[in-house]
């Protein structure tokens, strides 16, 4: 399935590409268009507004992101859920609360980091995203990591890292080590709603965190904050 999903997106990429839609994908490719100065804020307003897929009609807010626009350490989930598409921001759910500990737990705040997702508007009834819905969103993602600049990206869970990685391998495999994206060092681990579900599985996502810090030079307080 995952291997049809991939191939579907580079036959469309493709399709574009021969229409002569190449300002999409550039702007992938480069991060950003030289067309003047992109910044996070004009970036966050083309998502507010943006059309290009059928999830405008369906939603209540685009979520574009939001964090220290200088942050090391970037948080890239899947996509907005239904508390997330009402406040029109990230991870402010029961899921968003526990990405807030795992944050905290190391000794940063929600503001020291940035957190985005691979779509940015929530699909109905939190289904997995479309590759269409990828194509036309994945630039925006693009533009934001380019602008950031974080030396550590963290892929919450097995949407966000195969994505990004343009694997099949499971979230299980991928966990536990660093990989690279666009010259990035990025981890993969866990999505904490997945976490809510299977809370076994904590002690793993902490030490793919403890990793994480240990690479930006943090150094982690003695005792982790409660659950």
């Amino acid at each position: 399935m995952r291997n049809k999903i991939i191939e579907t997106v580079k036959q469309m990429v493709e399709m574009e590409k021969f229409a002569g839609n190449y300002e999409v994908f550039d702007t992938v490719k480069r991060g950003t268009k030289k067309t003047g100065k992109i910044t996070l804020e004009g970036v966050a307003k083309k998502i507010s507004v943006c059309d290009l897929c059928p999830l405008a009609k369906t939603r209540t807010h685009a979520v574009p992101g939001e964090g220290n626009p200088k942050a090391e350490l970037m948080f890239i989930g899947e996509a907005p859920g239904r508390d997330e598409d009402q406040q029109a921001r990230p991870f402010v759910g029961r899921a968003g609360q526990l990405l807030t500990k795992i944050i905290e737990a190391i000794g940063l705040r929600r503001e020291d980091v940035f957190i985005a997702n691979i779509l940015k508007c929530r699909p109905p009834e939190n289904r997995n995203p479309l590759p269409g819905e990828i194509v036309k969103c994945s630039p925006y993602l693009v533009e934001q990591i380019d602008l950031v600049k974080p030396k550590i990206i963290c892929a919450l869970g097995k949407f966000a890292a195969q994505t990004l990685l343009n694997t099949e391998v499971p979230i299980s495999k991928l966990r536990g080590k660093f990989h690279e994206y666009r010259g990035i060092k990025l981890m993969p681990t866990y999505h904490p709603a997945y976490l809510l579900r299977n809370p076994a599985d904590k002690k793993e996502v902490w030490e793919d965190i403890k990793l994480v810090a240990k690479e930006l030079g943090i150094e982690i307080p003695r005792k982790k904050p409660k659950d």
